[in-house]
């Protein structure tokens, strides 16, 4: 459920205490504080959209099934060898282990 931020309103009409209510996005805002019933006024946040872009979230996109559904081939280079092997992809024209010193010679040396 969304958090939202809420600020009493004093008599004079001065800032008051900023607090914080968890509820449904259904639920009417609020108009006084839950245990002291001083009138309050709902401050507007811009949204958290960390949970869509974190490193997590990456990483499971470009899981190898993900890369496969998707229709793309994927090669991990491997450490030792400096070569790359393909980890995931269905097609069968593309190798399963590319040098990268060969192909920079086909390239002529690029």
């Amino acid at each position: 459920m969304p958090v939202y931020t809420y600020r009493v309103v004093l008599e004079d009409g001065t800032k008051g205490d900023y607090f914080e209510v968890e509820h449904s996005m259904s639920e009417p805002t609020l108009t006084e504080h839950p245990i002291t019933g001083e009138p309050v006024v709902k401050i507007m946040k811009a949204p958290n959209l960390g949970l869509k872009h974190t490193e997590g979230a990456t990483e499971k996109k470009l899981e190898n099934k993900n890369v496969e559904k998707a229709g793309f081939t994927k090669y991990e280079k491997d450490k030792l060898t400096g070569k790359y092997h393909k980890t995931a992809g269905t097609n069968k024209n593309l190798p399963s282990t590319l040098n990268t010193d060969v192909i920079r010679k086909n390239m002529g040396g690029v």
